[in-house]
């Protein structure tokens, strides 16, 4: 189950105002108004989900180019090794490719959505 931290509550409420350019076309072009439901600037333990599902226990992190660097990269890890202990399977996907490659994102994040809610018996 996912844990909400209220202490990040503001910041969460400041994110979603300030989306990025890719966290803006993701959601107003796809995800807001998916079948099943998703939310924006999740928080969970120590951080804060892009976006969450809660029926499919899925997460969708869009990463911006600071997310290659290394440190970066080891705080990426250590947050999905926690979502992951938490039965949440977790999605990235650069900037670059909600920008260039909207409709295979999109595709990828429907095919995830459909294949967990069918292995847990859940419907789309």
């Amino acid at each position: 189950m996912i844990k909400h931290n209220k202490d990040l509550t503001d910041l969460a409420q400041n994110l979603r105002k300030n989306m990025t350019q890719e966290e803006k076309k993701l959601w107003y072009q796809f995800l807001k108004d998916y079948p099943v439901q998703f939310k924006r600037q999740v928080t969970c333990g120590e951080y804060i989900l892009d976006f969450y599902c809660p029926r499919a226990k899925l997460a969708i992190e869009i990463d911006g180019k600071q997310h290659q660097m290394a440190v970066i990269s080891n705080q990426d890890k250590a947050r999905e090794k926690y979502l992951n202990s938490l039965g949440v399977e977790v999605l990235r996907y650069p900037n670059r490719d909600v920008i260039r490659n909207f409709y295979q994102v999109c595709k990828e994040i429907d095919f995830a959505v459909q294949k967990i809610l069918s292995n847990t018996g859940g419907e789309g």
